[in-house]
């Protein structure tokens, strides 16, 4: 996968992409990135890249010439017939989650725009962007870590990044649930016991347990998941056992 990232803070992304999983991923050519600070692509002398509403009000705009020109380099000589995503970190954008994340992570070709000040001209939305992200109701004083946010969410789904490929697939909300809780030695610490299931060594009682484990942290602190999971019989009997438990 490719991933462009157009800021006026290239300096920010040095860290998060030198570190962790995402460089691992780039030190095994799963990924490759791409920082530009589009300030270059402005066509005045001051590299002037934002400018007043029209109509009044307050704070800048960003203009839609460095955006369009930056996008078009990035693009002029893709070889891959099908076109890039390019995602707008924006509040006013459809709210990440694992499953947009897993959408991402089929393509090979994003390009994330960075904005700060007031907003973005319009005509970047309708004639430049595929998507427009937010990583939640806040607003921030830019693009930057939001873009890192979807990048890390993305990047850890890409086959060969994690060294368990089955580590996706059992992380919270993947399954559409939150994950069950973890132990590891030593099974006694401090008086404070690992689940005795969990020693057992029957993989079928152990499996079980998370389950229910799972289902109980979603239905006790996230029920609005649950409001479209397909629940089982199991699964309901597991719920109706925990409201009984509930109004005693």
């Amino acid at each position: 996968m490719k991933i462009d990232v157009l800021t006026l803070f290239p300096e920010m992304f040095s860290g998060v992409f030198g570190s962790s999983i995402l460089k691992k991923a780039a030190e095994k050519k799963v990924v490759q990135y791409n920082v530009v600070n589009f300030r270059e692509f402005a066509d005045n002398k001051h590299q002037t890249v934002d400018d007043y509403p029209y109509g009044g009000g307050a704070g800048m705009v960003l203009k839609p010439q460095p955006i369009f020109d930056a996008v078009d380099s990035l693009t002029k000589n893709e070889e891959n017939s099908k076109p890039p995503r390019v995602i707008l970190l924006c509040p006013q954008g459809k709210v990440l989650t694992q499953k947009v994340s897993e959408e991402l992570a089929k393509e090979n070709h994003l390009i994330f725009v960075c904005g700060h000040y007031e907003g973005y001209d319009e005509r970047i939305r309708e004639h430049v962007v595929t998507d427009e992200i937010s990583i939640g109701d806040y607003v921030l004083t830019g693009g930057e870590l939001g873009a890192m946010v979807v990048i890390d969410s993305v990047v850890r789904l890409l086959p060969g990044v994690l060294g368990n490929e089955d580590s996706p697939l059992l992380d919270s909300f993947s399954s559409g649930l939150l994950e069950h809780p973890h132990y590891t030695r030593p099974a006694d610490f401090r008086g404070m016991r690992v689940p005795d299931v969990l020693l057992s060594g029957n993989h079928k009682h152990i499996d079980e347990w998370r389950e229910k484990q799972s289902l109980k942290r979603t239905y006790e602190r996230r029920p609005d998941l649950l409001e479209n999971y397909p629940l089982t019989e199991k699964h309901k009997e597991w719920i109706a056992e925990w409201k009984k438990c509930e109004k005693d």
